[in-house]
C-alpha cells in the first residue's frame, strides 16, 4: 500500500485492489439492499445509510492496511522509524470504531424504526468525535506518522482556493439554470415564513449558506474522508501506476459504478434509472479528475475530503435554497449541460504538468521485485 508520490511504480498490486473493491462493493450493495427492504429510500433512515455507505471505502482501506497488507506503512507489526507510537494507527482505530457505531445505528433503525429521530441525532456524535480525534492525534506529535499513512492536511491557502473555486463554479451553474429558466426560484421570504424565522428572507438565506457550505463542509469532513481515503488515498495511488490520466479514468468508472444502487433507488436523478446511471458515471469520471488533480498537486487527503464535502453541501444549498432545477438531467450542475461545462474545466486541469508520468526509477523496480 503506497502513499501518493511522483514516481510511477512498475505494477499495480491487483490482489490488493481486487480485495479492496470486492469488500467495498459487496458491503455497500448489502447496505443499500437493507435500506431498500427497510424504510426504503426517502425514509427516516436514508441519510444514515448513505453516510454509512460513504464510510466504507476508508474503513476497508484502513482495515486492510493495518491487518492484511504487510507492505502498508501503517501495518500493525511495522514500527515507526524513530520508535515512537504511531498516532495514525490511533486515528484509524477511532475511525473504524465510528464506522461500527454507524452500523449499530443502522441495525437499530431497521429493528426499531420508531427511534428514527433519536438515531438521526446520535449519528452526528461520531462526526464530531472523529474531527476532535483527528486534531488530537495530529497535534500529539503525529506529523510523521500521519504523512506515512497519507493523512496530510495540506496548506490552508489550498483549502481556500479550491473551496472558493468550487463555490463559485456551482453558483455559476445555478445562475445558468436561472438564466435559461430550467427550474424554479426559491422565494426567500416564503422560505423564512415556512421556517418560522423572524428575520428577512435574504438574511436567512445568507445564514443558511454559512451553515450549510462552511459549517456543513467542516462537519462533513469525517464522512467525506470515508470516500476519499478509499478512492483517492488507496485506489488512485494504485491505479496511477498505469499512467495518471488512465488510472484516474478507471477510478472514475469504478467510483461511478459504486453509486449505482442508490441512483436506481432515485438518488440525485429520481425517475431516471438509465439516464441517471449514465450521468452519474460521467459525473464521477469528471469529478475524479478534479479531486485527483488536487490530490496530485497537494498530496492532501483532507483537502480531497473537504472538496468532496463542499461540493455536496454547496449543491444542496443552491438547489434547495436558491434555485431548484426542474429536470436534473436537462440542467446545469449535475445534468447534461453541467457535464459539458465540467468537461471544459477538466480539459484545462489536464494541461497541468502534474499529470505527466515520471519515468520509472531503477531503484523502484528493484524494490518491487526484491
Amino acid at each position: 500500500m503506497s502513499t501518493m508520490n511522483n514516481i510511477i511504480q512498475p505494477k499495480v498490486n491487483w490482489r490488493q485492489v481486487g480485495l479492496f473493491i470486492g469488500l467495498t462493493f459487496g458491503f455497500t450493495f448489502a447496505i443499500d439492499l437493507l435500506l431498500k427492504l427497510g424504510s426504503g429510500y426517502g425514509g427516516t433512515s436514508t441519510i444514515l445509510f448513505l453516510q454509512l455507505q460513504m464510510l466504507l471505502p476508508a474503513f476497508f482501506s484502513i482495515f486492510l492496511g493495518m491487518f492484511i497488507f504487510t507492505d502498508s506503512p501503517f501495518y500493525f507489526r511495522n514500527p515507526m522509524p524513530d520508535g515512537r507510537k504511531d498516532r495514525a494507527r490511533g486515528f484509524f482505530t477511532l475511525y473504524m470504531a465510528i464506522t461500527v457505531f454507524y452500523v449499530i445505528l443502522a441495525v437499530i433503525s431497521i429493528v426499531s424504526p420508531d427511534l428514527g429521530d433519536l438515531i438521526n441525532q446520535l449519528r452526528l456524535l461520531p462526526l464530531v468525535v472523529g474531527l476532535i480525534g483527528m486534531v488530537l492525534f495530529r497535534v500529539l506529535k503525529g506529523r510523521e506518522s500521519f504523512a506515512r499513512a497519507n493523512l496530510r492536511g495540506g496548506r490552508f491557502l489550498d483549502w481556500v482556493l479550491y473551496g472558493g473555486a468550487i463555490v463559485l463554479y456551482i453558483a455559476i451553474q445555478t445562475g445558468l439554470n436561472a438564466l435559461f429558466h430550467l427550474g424554479t426560484p426559491v422565494d426567500p421570504d416564503q422560505l423564512a415564513a415556512q421556517m418560522g424565522a423572524q428575520i428577512p428572507g435574504n438574511v436567512l438565506v445568507i445564514i443558511i449558506a454559512v451553515q450549510m457550505i462552511l459549517e456543513g463542509s467542516i462537519l462533513g469532513l469525517v464522512v467525506a474522508f470515508g470516500e476519499e481515503y478509499g478512492w483517492r488515498g488507496f485506489l488512485q495511488s494504485q491505479l496511477i501506476r498505469l499512467g495518471k490520466k488512465r488510472g484516474v479514468l478507471i477510478l472514475g468508472l469504478i467510483w461511478g459504478a459504486w453509486h449505482y444502487p442508490v441512483i436506481w433507488m432515485g438518488h440525485n436523478y429520481p425517475g431516471q434509472l438509465v439516464a441517471g446511471t449514465v450521468m452519474m458515471t460521467i459525473f464521477c469520471v469528471l469529478l475524479a479528475y478534479v479531486i485527483g488533480h488536487a490530490m496530485l498537486k497537494t498530496g492532501s487527503i483532507w483537502l480531497a475530503a473537504f472538496i468532496h464535502a463542499i461540493i455536496d453541501q454547496t449543491f444542496n444549498f443552491f438547489n434547495g435554497m436558491v434555485y431548484a432545477p426542474k429536470d436534473q438531467i436537462f440542467s446545469f450542475g449535475i445534468g447534461i449541460y453541467g457535464m459539458v461545462t465540467l468537461a471544459v474545466v477538466v480539459f484545462f486541469l489536464l494541461r497541468d504538468p502534474i499529470w505527466k508520468d515520471a519515468p520509472v526509477q531503477p531503484e523502484q523496480i528493484l524494490a518491487e521485485t526484491a
